[in-house]
């Protein structure tokens, strides 16, 4: 089973600390929300957690072994990375885009790509230019892109901005059962408090480029916490399934 840990992790931006001594540690079988406000250093974990952005201090293994010493190549086959406001500048055909997901593996699969757009309602919308989409069929394909490999660790930033209600709970069940149903490690930023109670396995909180909270996201999602995290009143009501978190006007 997959394992990622981050050790120590620091990184600055110009004279802005954006993190400050992140320890984590995850498995497949976890879908991880990270939240926190704007500016908390959201991002830039999941790019470190990808190894997409160099950490000035501490260090991110994957199973063991430190990110810097796989071969790219090796890397892309097991993570997909999926940023934040993900764009397409070609007119490439819906179909064809996703299908650029299976370079890494080296082969076509025409079947697993068919399934993935079924999966993730962009059937109709096959053989239309990615150029044409709105955001939110632009965000869906995007996401389909990232998962058609297959991969063991999917770290995706905002994996739900732009989609409308129906699709935002689609896409996270998705993520939700790529974690629990398939074992795989799922980390992503979701700023829907309550699609991340209901779906993520566990939660992440970030304030000021610093890990706050890390469990259980009935556990996490205290008042005094969100609190703490968004600077206004915040409950968390009901228990269960039906749970839910309710700000105060």
């Amino acid at each position: 089973m997959i394992r990622l840990a981050a050790s120590g992790l620091a990184l600055s931006r110009g004279n802005r600390a954006i993190l400050r001594g992140i320890d984590v540690a995850a498995t497949g079988g976890e879908f991880i929300a990270v939240i926190g406000p704007n500016g908390a250093g959201k991002s830039t974990l999941l790019a470190a957690l990808a190894g997409l952005a160099r950490p000035d201090a501490g260090e991110v293994l994957l199973d063991g072994a430190p990110l810097a010493s796989i071969a790219p190549r090796n890397l892309a086959r097991r993570r997909a990375w999926l940023p934040q406001n993900a764009r397409c500048e070609w007119p490439l055909s819906v179909e064809r885009m996703v299908a650029l997901g299976l370079a890494p593996l080296g082969r076509e699969d025409p079947a697993r790509v068919a399934a993935m757009l079924a999966d993730c309602d962009l059937t109709p919308l096959r053989h239309q230019a990615v150029t044409t989409l709105s955001g939110g069929e632009l965000a869906r394909a995007m996401l389909a892109r990232a998962l058609v490999a297959d991969p063991q660790l999917v770290v995706v930033d905002e994996p739900l901005a732009g989609l409308d209600p129906r699709h935002a709970w689609d896409a996270a069940r998705r993520l939700r059962d790529l974690a629990v149903e398939q074992g795989r490690l799922v980390i992503a930023t979701i700023h829907d408090l309550n699609i991340a109670l209901r779906r993520a396995t566990r939660i992440w909180a970030l304030r000021d480029g610093q890990l706050l909270a890390d469990g259980p996201p009935q556990a996490v999602l205290s008042g005094a916490l969100l609190g703490e995290l968004f600077g206004m009143s915040a409950e968390l009501r009901g228990s269960g399934a039906a749970a839910w978190v309710e700000f105060a006007p």
